[in-house]
């Protein structure tokens, strides 16, 4: 992996990384954060999946996290959100493309050559971190918007290999909403069955999570209508699944929001991948 930059903060160490992908066929860009207790030890991972319009960088210099992850002694990673490059095919839609890869492995043209975010999370990048970073193998995720989205879908199909999820403000039923029957379409095709396994919805009533799962929503969010967190909500209850879902009021969409509750999220993550639950 080459190294792109490198800045001290909060005594630790915030690196940018791009290598050559072999899931997605192009070279991938994320960042890592590494706590100053990283320097003497192996410490536990916090992946933040960003969302549409996104990359690397957003939630890095935005959201304030590494602030947070300095004091519990977690690592950060931020990949990108989808594959770029002058060969990969994008849209002219904000949505769709370049920065809105969905978190999904396309299976249909012109995407499926690069657009393979799923395994790129679960599979690639993760083995490369493991291989080359000082870092233990207890993993949390989180992520905003179509970031939540995958953050909720990937844990729930791999709770062997995370242990804690959270979200801000997910897009929780992307099978009902604008927010993913567009995306979905293009990229997995109009079966509309083949699109239920990247739905944390039909997820969570169907596979359930073994711990709980902490979301934060804006009560002002512009985009609630396309997030739909009643979808989720309605699971969690029917299926008395330990949650904490906390409707933050006058929140919007925004990292001003993402930044104010970052500090609770790592605080939850770091008492789940410190041993203190499975």
């Amino acid at each position: 992996m080459e190294i792109v930059s490198r800045n001290k903060c909060y005594g630790g160490m915030q690196t940018v990384y791009k290598h050559a992908s072999d899931a997605c066929g192009v070279e991938m860009t994320f960042g890592m954060y590494l706590p100053p207790q990283a320097q003497t030890k192996s410490v536990p991972v916090l992946w933040y999946l960003s969302g549409l319009t996104c990359n690397h960088e957003n939630a890095m210099t935005k959201s304030g996290m590494q602030q947070h992850a300095a004091k519990y002694g977690m690592a950060l990673v931020f990949p990108d959100t989808s594959p770029r490059g002058d060969d990969v095919a994008d849209d002219e839609a904000y949505d769709l493309g370049n920065g809105a890869g969905f978190y999904v492995n396309a299976t249909q043209e012109p995407w499926k050559p690069h657009f393979q975010m799923y395994d790129y999370i679960v599979k690639e990048l993760r083995m490369k971190l493991q291989e080359s970073q000082p870092v233990t193998d207890r993993h949390g995720i989180t992520g905003h918007s179509m970031g939540g989205h995958g953050a909720l879908t990937i844990a729930l199909r791999n709770p062997k290999l995370f242990n804690s999820v959270s979200a801000f403000a997910p897009i929780t039923n992307p099978t009902q909403s604008n927010w993913g029957r567009k995306q979905f379409s293009a990229y997995l095709g109009d079966d509309e069955a083949t699109w239920a396994e990247y739905d944390a919805t039909i997820l969570l009533g169907e596979l359930g999570w073994h711990g709980d799962i902490l979301i934060d929503q804006g009560s002002s969010d512009q985009f609630i209508d396309l997030l739909r967190p009643q979808s989720l909500t309605k699971i969690i209850y029917e299926h008395r699944q330990p949650a904490i879902l906390r409707m933050q009021d006058g929140y919007d969409h925004s990292y001003f929001f993402v930044s104010t509750f970052a500090g609770d999220h790592i605080r939850w993550h770091s008492e789940r991948l410190n041993g203190l639950d499975s």
